[in-house]
């Protein structure tokens, strides 16, 4: 348990509110190829699987970068780390806007994406401010800046028609960069790195912060994490894609979509970190789970045309009975705005877990589950695009993600089972959701 001393709620309030101002606009810049990339793609003239990379690609850097932002964090603090990163993430950025070719495309975005580790670099920072039994709520209301996402959707494809593509990309660097100031600026040491400044006691060394992830528990949070936040990722990507090919509307329309999809799956996140430290987060993963299979079954229907033989006409002719099947425009945007709720929830429970089980290694673990999660968010639009290039079915993404989500949330409950009866054998044959500590 960190030492809480000294340490006032306006404190924590200032800690939570700018850690969260500075990962939303992070975020924004991690998710802005989802609406810059479909004029880039018309540029370019790019396959769906190059478009897929394309989006993917930043989703790779700010994935693996979080195990060393991490590690960095726990040893320096995160009043230095996250401006540090804003900066280096504002410069590719810029430079974004002077590239022509697709290879150097994929180099900006590398550079680009370095914007998602500031998850992070948040997470190990907030935590350090708030006792054990709060720390779910608060690392909820900071997760909850993947309302990024919602803002890229929503404000993104208007700039890119007043500004072009080229001056949005510069208008975003800009903003990072006076983010990173005002975070600088107004942000306080945490609690631990300033017991450390004045007692002259070193930092946990980088192997010793690592040793957590020889725990199968930490593999298994990176698993539920690669569907409720990679998944996020790649959806809040490929979504405004999905609007423009599949239905047919204006990018504008697309991103405002898109926009809905992601803005509950970003700001409910605060109550899924309040759900877990009531009810647990168990709990909340199956809910998470239960209803994605639900909406995504659904989704996973492709457009289909009947033709059936009827009861032939009078002189013998055969009648023909034609109808097509397939889900109104409506319908599934309302069905991506309950699977990002539910799926905000579920990114909230996962993170509940480590600072109370690894409190002295949050941003060692916490790297690693944002590490296996980020890059669903860089696997899956790849996928994506290849699936799409080769079955031509504009739903068959869902019915991958449904086959995801049911295979993890059959493998979480034998796991969740295998545990109880070892560790409660009188609970073998009768065991609850509630009646056990949270795994």
């Amino acid at each position: 348990m960190h030492d809480l001393d000294g340490v006032t709620q306006n404190d924590q309030y200032r800690a939570l509110g700018l850690s969260t101002l500075a990962f939303t606009v992070c975020f924004a810049v991690w998710t802005i190829f989802s609406i810059i990339g479909v004029k880039i793609k018309q540029d370019l003239g790019l396959s769906e699987t190059q478009f897929g990379l394309l989006v993917a690609t930043p989703v790779l850097t700010g994935s693996l970068s979080r195990i060393f932002l991490g590690v960095w964090t726990d040893q320096f603090g995160g009043r230095i780390m996250l401006p540090l990163q804003m900066l280096i993430t504002a410069i590719s950025v810029w430079l974004l806007a002077s590239v022509h070719t697709y290879a150097v495309f994929l180099m900006a975005a590398l550079g680009l994406g370095l914007a998602g580790g500031s998850f992070i670099i948040g997470i190990a920072y907030v935590s350090r401010w708030f006792p054990a039994e709060k720390q779910g709520t608060a690392l909820g209301i900071f997760g909850a800046g993947n309302v990024g996402a919602a803002v890229t959707n929503f404000a993104a494809p208007f700039l890119v028609i007043a500004l072009g593509w080229e001056d949005t990309a510069r208008v975003y660097a800009v903003v990072l960069v006076v983010m990173a100031v005002i975070f600088y600026i107004f942000a306080k040491e945490d609690p631990v790195r300033k017991k450390q400044k004045i007692t002259g006691a070193k930092p946990v060394s980088a192997l010793k912060q690592l040793e957590p992830l020889k725990d199968i528990r930490v593999w298994r949070f990176a698993t539920y994490y690669f569907f409720v936040f990679g998944a996020f990722v790649a959806f809040a990507s490929f979504l405004p894609r999905y609007y423009v090919g599949a239905y047919g509307v204006a990018l504008t329309s697309a991103g405002v979509f898109a926009g809905m999809y992601s803005l509950p799956g970003s700001i409910f996140r605060a109550l899924g970190g309040w759900m877990a430290d009531v009810w647990g987060a168990r709990f909340v993963m199956y809910l998470t789970f239960g209803v994605s299979l639900i909406v995504l079954f659904v989704m996973s229907y492709p457009e289909t045309s009947y033709v059936v033989q009827g009861i032939p006409e009078a002189d013998g002719t055969p009648r023909l009975i034609e109808f097509s099947f397939g889900i109104p425009l409506y319908v599934f945007v309302f069905l991506t705005v309950i699977l990002g709720f539910v799926m905000s929830l579920g990114k909230a429970a996962v993170y509940k877990h480590i600072p109370v089980y690894f409190p002295q290694n949050v941003g060692a673990v916490g790297g690693l589950v944002g590490m296996i999660g980020g890059l669903g968010g860089f696997v899956l639009p790849i996928t994506f695009g290849i699936l799409l290039d080769l079955t031509h079915v504009w739903s068959v993404v869902f019915m991958l993600m449904f086959v995801i989500v049911a295979v993890s949330m059959i493998w979480m409950h034998l796991a969740i089972r295998a545990m109880d009866r070892k560790a409660h054998p009188e609970l073998a044959k009768n065991t609850h959701l509630s009646d056990v500590p949270h795994q």
